[in-house]
């Protein structure tokens, strides 16, 4: 049981941590808020194990959320990194290794004409409503309940009743005037968001939109929403954004929109794109792209854009991804097994839940039948998730530590895995759960 497991290391760091960084923590997801305890302390990870600081091993679902798609420690990204540190950490001038990056994006990403280099995805989608604002000449932006694109102030409001609304700060120090700006309408509701273009479409700057949503769990995009966004986006000439911060390269070379064959005007790529290290991207057509500075009136700037170490970390993935044969199925394959075995677990133990999964990501819900919008994710039993968390833990196995985020399979994940971590949920549901 996880009570009886030696956690003695863990818990006095963060203790520890408690004392000089807010709540311990460096976000707010990793704190074990949302199923209770203290969160473990990482010491290292190598494949598709993590071992904590007492030294217990687990097999991770977490990946970093995202990043970790070749596993931890992948020996090309290793090798990478270090090949560069030994070069030099930091320039903050042009590299060859930059215009290596951006060839390899626009290559794979076929709405990707020209491409700047950031360190965060909050800071990618914040400069694409930027980008889009300037070219535009408009103020107020589209975004979706349930999406989350980083923790810009216009980005980080909810949303009231009704199809749609006026967004409303998230946060303390979000201004209400800069929050007043984002409109917010249900993921998913093809006709009310029709509606919604064709009666404002002409005051919206941009629509930005996770094409497969990852933040509220995994939720995948309902027959013609994509289409309907690029039809009325097109219609209104608004911008329409895909952030892709988590399904770029995660769900194919081309990310979302590659799956579903939809071109955005802006994508924002991240996690994947940077090999376990700290980058992202936005890009576009070259029309778009051209309006930033230095070339055109749209000022975005960072010291550590590009870097060098996190650069070469990335290009290493993504050459790794591009030239490992049928890398993709392989995911595929290992996540559908997991997606079955699970379903069939939740169907023998009576426990009402759903899973949601597109390619290498998902998620177990509790609780509800379906899990389509904001609105029926809101309603999933986030006590029964936080047994079956710890359950898993006991077990072995290292969840993200809430009902709304992703699980990710990797390319370091095997048949034997997925075998144990079926039968792992299958006796926590049957123990723990029924």
């Amino acid at each position: 049981m996880l009570a009886d497991l030696i956690v003695r290391r863990s818990h006095d760091v963060f203790a520890a941590s408690r004392e000089v960084i807010p709540g311990g923590v460096n976000s707010p997801v990793r704190s074990w808020r949302a199923v209770g305890g203290d969160p473990l302390v990482i010491a290292s990870g190598s494949g598709s194990r993590i071992t904590d600081e007492d030294g217990h091993e687990y097999v991770d679902l977490v990946g970093s959320w995202g990043p970790l798609i070749l596993g931890h420690a992948h020996p090309a990204v290793i090798a990478a990194i270090s090949e560069q540190a030994h070069s030099g950490t930091t320039f903050g001038a042009p590299t060859t290794l930059e215009l290596e990056l951006a060839r390899l994006i626009v290559e794979a990403v076929p709405s990707v004409e020209q491409v700047r280099l950031v360190s965060s995805g909050t800071e990618a989608t914040m400069s694409a409503l930027r980008v889009a604002r300037g070219s535009t000449g408009r103020e107020r932006i589209l975004k979706f309940e349930g999406c989350y694109h980083g923790h810009a102030d216009a980005l980080l409001v909810k949303a009231g009743s009704g199809a749609l609304t006026f967004g409303v700060p998230d946060s303390p120090g979000v201004p209400a005037s800069t929050a007043e700006l984002t409109l917010v309408a249900q993921y998913n509701d093809v006709e009310g968001v029709r509606s919604l273009m064709r009666s404002r479409g002409r005051d919206i700057a941009a629509v930005i939109v996770e094409p497969v949503a990852g933040n509220m769990g995994v939720v995948p995009p309902a027959p013609g929403f994509l289409e309907m966004l690029r039809e009325e986006t097109e219609r209104s000439g608004s911008v329409l954004i895909f952030d892709e911060v988590i399904t770029g390269f995660r769900l194919g070379l081309a990310g979302a929109q590659g799956r579903y064959g939809i071109r955005p005007d802006l994508s924002c790529l991240g996690k994947v794109l940077g090999g376990g290290m700290p980058l992202a991207a936005f890009g576009g057509s070259r029309a778009l792209m051209q309006q930033l500075a230095p070339v055109g009136p749209v000022y975005q700037a960072g010291t550590l854009s590009g870097n060098p170490v996190s650069v070469a970390a990335g290009l290493a993935a993504l050459r790794t991804l591009r030239d490992t044969p049928s890398a993709y199925e392989r995911l595929e394959r290992l996540a559908s097994t997991a997606e079955t075995g699970v379903r069939s677990a939740l169907a023998e133990t009576g426990v009402t839940g759903c899973v949601n999964r597109v390619g290498s990501m998902m998620t177990v819900f509790f609780g509800i039948a379906s899990a389509g919008n904001f609105a029926e994710v809101s309603r999933a039993d986030t006590n029964r998730f936080a047994r079956f968390f710890r359950g898993m833990l006991e077990a072995g196995f290292y969840l993200p530590p809430s009902q709304f985020e992703a699980m990710f399979w990797s390319l370091a994940h095997d048949d034997a895995d997925v075998s144990a971590f079926v039968e792992a949920a299958r006796g926590v549901l049957k123990r723990v759960m029924a």
